[in-house]
């Protein structure tokens, strides 16, 4: 069975997003918390959000993926992940300048984005 992305502390996030420049550790929590809100909100497994070296997760309704490579991936750094979920970068631009690569159906994450409220963690 997977784990279970979990959020982070409130706390945690807050002081993490007021890094600058934020360490390795700063980074895997900010990744992990925000994967973990995104299979809240779009739960499912037709989707691979990989944010290396950090953590992947499977989202998004549809049909279910179990071996392989995923008929639909989406993949980032861990600062571009950041960016996109805290709402600092939006979605459609970091596609269009590669720091997002999205291929296969159901990738379009922006309905999803910001996952925060004005860069603070959500609840």
């Amino acid at each position: 069975m997977p784990v279970r992305m979990r959020r982070a502390a409130p706390e945690d996030v807050a002081s993490a997003l007021a890094a600058e420049p934020r360490t390795d550790a700063e980074r895997r929590l900010l990744t992990k918390h925000f994967l973990a809100v995104l299979t809240e909100r779009a739960p499912g497994n037709s989707v691979e959000v990989r944010v290396p070296p950090y953590a992947a997760a499977q989202v998004v309704p549809g049909v279910r993926h179990t071996r392989g490579t995923p008929p639909a991936v989406v993949e980032t750094d861990a600062d571009t992940w950041i960016a996109v979920a805290t709402g600092e970068l939006a979605w459609g631009d970091a596609l269009a300048s590669g720091r997002v690569v999205a291929s296969g159906e159901r990738t379009d994450l922006s309905p999803f984005m910001p996952l925060s409220e004005g860069g603070r963690a959500e609840g």
